[in-house]
């Protein structure tokens, strides 16, 4: 009689680690391991569930022997001085949200013009900005400087100053960069005769101090200033902020208070341009992927990289700065920037007044005209890209006031011109044209109008992670909504995103016949493919699709894969894969020609 085998054994799960407690999964990672120690304190930023409990939050701050800051409204939350060990009761409170680290934020033209085409704007177009208030937070404005004058009024150009740091009632810069980045958004170029006029010369500012003398400050402070431009803008008619900025990562944009404010100002129809950072090098002096800084990391601000115009008009020398961040996000792993501007030795106004005056005076300026001090001062960083982008959003909403924020950012993405050289994770849609974006809002006020289009037009999006081109952007869309979040699926009552149209023939941007339909995340474009993310699918040897994939959805990076990939092509071409394992780097090529170089992901 034939005996059957015996069943396997079956064994009981290992043991699961019980989940943390709920009070931790609302303290930022550093505040967790600070929450451990029954000694020091921690400047915090508490966002409360709602604004009916700050009250609340207050008494038990005190309670637990913490100091109030100032209040942060924009975030239902508060800036405090509180103890290590009363993070925990703190954080068990029902009524407090999330906690974040009171983390430290820094601060991250002769050609300039010309190069994007803004002096042909101002020249030909006929805007230089005016009307248009553009917020700067940074270190403060000079209280005085010929290029900041108002012809009319021999006053300055600032309509608003707010001390975040000191309190002080007059206008300062103590630090010297603000007044920079001041100028390169609105100077008139009084002491060049015109030769450093900045990008929107008619603007307005209005200047928020969150940095100080030493060039940096907490993250509360800019908060606090972005508080002050949603609850002023229309006041003061303030459109745009501009964020030449920069804070560490540590979690999600959607728990960041500092991310959070900045996406309560887009909400508020204020377009947001912050800083990619410039961390695009190591030490040793290798390309590095992941150091894009907040607020840039949020996908509803417009994140800038830094460009050079290499000393000259053309734009065909361009190249990418060493220094400027790159893409993707740490944490959420999100495409960025979002496009780049000139930021290598952009020459704007100095503050004598300053440390900046100091520390860089082998930078320093003369100008043409008599002056008791120099006027101008050259300096280079994603710093100097930003005011740019930001002046150049003030032409374009001079020329069309009604662009929503996701309008404005996808004209900008729309018309750069993007580099073969480089790819979306270092140049995100291109090159900023300033002219082209101008002409293109144009359109969007009057789209009877004949399109505007250009050869060197990049014609894409980078909507979210995803890579989408081959239609025509159109001004009566749901995507340019207020409040739909770029970068989302799916838009009010579940709709399809859609962004334009497309058509059946390559000459869509042009007017070319065919059979229109709408353009919508996921339809194929002009010539029948699925959308590619990253780049395009190469076979040779000099290969540049390094971020590309055959797959229909596109997506490349960032999966929630057990064995932890995170980017890669399978191409020896191309990069190989990548694991987020504990040492912390992706890194490596499996390219074989002799010109191709490594390349670094430092990753946290």
């Amino acid at each position: 009689m034939a005996l059957s085998a015996p069943a396997a054994a079956q064994l009981p799960p290992p043991p699961q680690p019980p989940p943390p407690p709920g009070w931790l999964l609302k303290l930022d990672p550093i505040l967790k391991q600070r929450a451990l120690q029954f000694s020091g304190s921690s400047l915090v930023v508490i966002r409360a569930v709602n604004a009916s409990s700050l009250s609340a939050l207050a008494s038990l701050i005190q309670a637990t022997g913490g100091t109030l800051g100032r209040p942060l409204s924009i975030i239902n939350g508060r800036a405090a001085s509180v103890p290590n060990w009363s993070l925990p009761i703190l954080a068990v409170a029902p009524f407090v949200q999330h906690l974040s680290l009171d983390r430290l934020v820094v601060g991250a033209m002769e050609r300039t013009p010309a190069t994007i085409g803004s002096d042909v704007v101002r020249q030909d177009l006929g805007f230089d900005g005016s009307g248009i208030g553009v917020a700067v937070i940074d270190s403060g404005v000079t209280a005085w400087h010929d290029d900041l004058a108002d012809p009319a009024t021999n006053t300055q150009r600032v309509t608003q100053f707010v001390d975040f740091v000191n309190n002080a009632q007059t206008a300062y810069d103590d630090y010297g960069h603000g007044t920079h980045v001041a100028g390169i958004i609105a100077g008139n170029g009084f002491d060049s005769n015109g030769a450093r006029m900045g990008i929107a010369p008619g603007a307005r500012l209005i200047v928020l101090k969150a940095i100080g003398a030493n060039g940096g400050g907490n993250i509360s402070n800019v908060i606090a200033a972005l508080d002050y431009v949603v609850s002023h803008k229309d006041a003061l008619n303030i459109r745009v902020v501009n964020l030449s900025l920069a804070a560490g990562v540590s979690e999600s944009y959607n728990d960041d208070p500092l991310t959070l404010a900045a996406k309560q100002a887009v909400s508020a129809g204020i377009v947001v341009v912050a800083a990619a950072g410039n961390n695009g090098r190591d030490a040793g002096g290798h390309t590095v992927y992941g150091g894009i800084g907040a607020p840039g990391n949020a996908p509803w601000v417009i994140t800038v990289g830094a460009s050079s115009h290499m000393g000259t008009t053309d734009r065909a020398d361009d190249t990418i700065a060493a220094f400027s961040s790159r893409g993707p996000t740490l944490i959420d792993s999100a495409a960025k920037p979002n496009l780049v501007a000139p930021g290598v030795g952009i020459e704007s106004l100095s503050n004598p007044n300053s440390t900046m005056y100091t520390s860089k005076s082998a930078y320093l300026l003369s100008g043409t005209v008599s002056s008791p001090a120099l006027p101008y001062l050259s300096l280079s960083g994603t710093s100097m890209a930003t005011p740019v982008v930001a002046g150049t959003v003030a032409l374009m909403l001079q020329a069309n006031p009604a662009l929503t924020p996701n309008a404005v950012k996808a004209i900008l993405e729309y018309t750069a011109q993007p580099y073969p050289a480089y790819d979306p994770l270092t140049q995100g849609a291109g090159f900023l044209d300033a002219l082209a974006a101008t002409e293109l809002a144009q359109f969007f006020a009057a789209p009877s109008t004949p399109y505007p289009s250009s050869t060197q037009w990049g014609t894409q999006l980078l909507w979210g992670n995803q890579q989408v081109q081959g239609g025509q952007l159109r001004p009566s869309v749901n995507a340019w909504a207020t409040d739909l979040s770029w970068g989302a699926t799916t838009a009010a009552g579940n709709q399809d995103v859609e962004w334009g149209v497309i058509c059946s023939t390559d000459n869509c941007a042009t007017g070319g016949t065919g059979t229109w339909g709408p353009w919508r995340l996921g339809t194929p474009g002009p010539s029948g493919t699925h959308n590619v993310v990253w780049g395009s699918s190469c076979g040779g040897a000099n290969c540049q699709g390094a971020w590309s994939t055959s797959e229909e959805d596109g997506l490349v990076w960032g999966t929630d894969d057990p064995d932890g990939l995170v980017w890669g092509t399978a191409d020896n071409d191309g990069l190989v894969w990548g694991t987020s394992d504990q040492d912390g780097l992706v890194w490596g090529t499996s390219c074989n020609d002799p010109s191709c170089q490594p390349v670094v992901w430092a990753n946290q």
